[in-house]
């Protein structure tokens, strides 16, 4: 697969292309990059995925919080996965964004030589939102672009789509978002020095930072995870919140207790893939409180990573 950037061209008639967001590379996604090498094999042209540096949303909505699922890095990573044939960039700009679906498929016919658009089960594109699917179509069939329109997901766990699964992190709910995603949600970082409670209760925790703050947290709470660093796949369990119990004053952290090691792994780069949610977080009545939870925490943690270890072995 070869990666594009919007400054490239590609010959006419070479391609049939789709076009989108695909934060989370989730299921529905999956259908859809299928869907493109079909007609593209049919064709005899190249699979050309588009993609956006930026979501929409964050350059026509700046007053409004927003996070994504995963960083750009991940997400490229996860298209290539699914070998299309070219994957394109694109930045997304108020300008980009001015323009009406039948100038939009006219650039993507002269720029990058797209003979087929295949739409998304339910995505919309150009400025005018009132447009309809039939809409694309004629404007396509007038520019000499066909317009199709992916199947939709139809799995066990339908319906998937990025706006579902940014719910269900921020609720906490990461089995429910694994399932969507087809893999754990994850979130990369750097291990750094925090508070260096955690040694003192005999849960020694690594201090996660440097974490993209464009990508969204999970709901606080711990979790059982999976740490990938220093070359190694650890288990483990995070919490995400503001220990409450420590009285540590209101600032977010993430912290992970890794079982079975002891390693300095300071400065390090750490990715921790959230396996289950174990509970919320909450204020104890004291230490021997907060040592005796954890103790169950870790329990049911090693046992949930078991159990998901054991059903996806390969």
């Amino acid at each position: 697969m070869k990666i594009l950037g919007e400054n490239d061209r590609l010959p006419a008639g070479s391609t049939v292309a789709t076009i989108g967001m695909f934060d989370g590379v989730h299921l529905g996604h999956v259908t859809l990059v299928d869907f493109l090498k079909q007609q593209a094999a049919v064709t005899g042209k190249q699979a050309l995925v588009i993609t956006f540096l930026r979501h929409p949303r964050q350059v026509l909505r700046q007053t409004e919080p927003f996070r994504l699922i995963m960083p750009l890095k991940d997400r490229l990573e996860q298209i290539a996965s699914l070998q299309p044939d070219l994957l394109l960039t694109l930045d997304f700009t108020a300008e980009l964004a001015q323009l009406d679906s039948s100038r939009f498929i006219e650039l993507l016919r002269d720029r990058y030589g797209v003979t087929e658009l295949v739409a998304g089960y339910n995505h919309r594109f150009g400025h005018n939102k009132g447009e309809t699917f039939a809409d694309y179509c004629r404007n396509g069939e007038r520019l000499g672009v066909k317009v199709v329109k992916a199947p939709e997901y139809l799995g066990e766990y339908a319906p998937v789509s990025s706006t579902i699964i940014r719910g269900l992190i921020a609720a906490g709910r990461v089995v429910d978002a694994m399932h969507c995603m087809n893999r754990p949600y994850s979130l990369t970082g750097k291990v750094v020095h925090g508070f260096h409670n955690g040694r003192g209760l005999g849960f020694p925790t690594a201090n996660v930072g440097e974490v993209d703050p464009a990508v969204l947290l999970p709901h606080n709470g711990a979790y059982a995870v999976l740490a990938h660093v220093a070359g190694q796949c650890l288990q483990g369990m995070a919490n995400i919140g503001k220990r409450p119990t420590l009285d540590n004053g209101d600032q977010l952290s993430i912290e992970v207790n890794l079982f079975d090691f002891d390693g300095d792994i300071y400065g390090e780069d750490i990715t921790l893939e959230f396996i289950s949610f174990l509970r919320l977080e909450f204020k104890m009545c004291g230490l021997d409180e907060l040592k005796r939870q954890l103790s169950l925490d870790r329990d049911n943690a090693k046992r949930l990573l078991n159990e998901y270890l054991t059903n996806n072995q390969s």
